[in-house]
């Protein structure tokens, strides 16, 4: 995916532009000096963590747009826009945890049986989608090991993210799709 020295810089990029937002109440512009690698349209994730516990976490799952305009608008919309926390305050700035998680593209699971999702779903490795009808929910990869979910959980956790009962991922009309994560932090 990006180099280890590109995500780092996604990760500044990131404190940035809440930093600035914070102050100015604008969002930034692209860095004049940004890497070609990160003008390419990729998902990607930003995740404030403070004392160990999630304080937002938004991200674009599919590719929109470049890799460094979709950090930049989501890092504003977890720190600012995710609807589960109110609003970051100046004084809670030092004490986040920041994490970037550039995504590869999400790819159908397509199974004969449900129960051929636990060979096809690897913890540690796969974040998850599922969507039924207009309901749509998304874990990240690192999730399910945080949260010592095994795949039954984490398909159940996905789905009740998604505002569905936790096992319509045994339902024909349920998609259940798996993408990868390059975690920064």
């Amino acid at each position: 995916m990006i180099s280890e020295e590109n995500g780092q810089y996604l990760l500044e990029v990131a404190k940035e532009a809440i930093s600035v937002y914070l102050e100015t109440n604008r969002r930034i512009s692209i860095p004049q000096d940004c890497p070609d690698e990160l003008k390419e349209d990729l998902g990607v994730f930003v995740t404030l963590n403070k004392n160990h516990r999630l304080r937002g976490c938004i991200g674009y799952p599919e590719p929109v747009k470049s890799l460094i305009e979709s950090t930049i608008d989501v890092a504003i919309a977890a720190a600012f826009d995710d609807p589960r926390f109110p609003e970051l305050k100046t004084e809670e700035y030092g004490e986040l945890e920041f994490e970037v998680t550039v995504l590869t593209l999400p790819e159908l699971i397509e199974v004969a049986h449900p129960k051929q999702y636990f060979d096809e779903i690897e913890i540690g490795r796969d974040g998850l989608i599922i969507q039924k009808g207009y309901a749509r929910g998304l874990l990240l990869p690192q999730v399910a090991p945080e949260n010592g979910f095994d795949v039954e959980e984490f398909l159940d956790h996905t789905c009740m993210k998604a505002g569905i009962s936790a096992d319509s991922w045994m339902d024909e009309s349920c998609d259940v799709y798996k993408f990868q994560g390059q975690i920064f932090k």
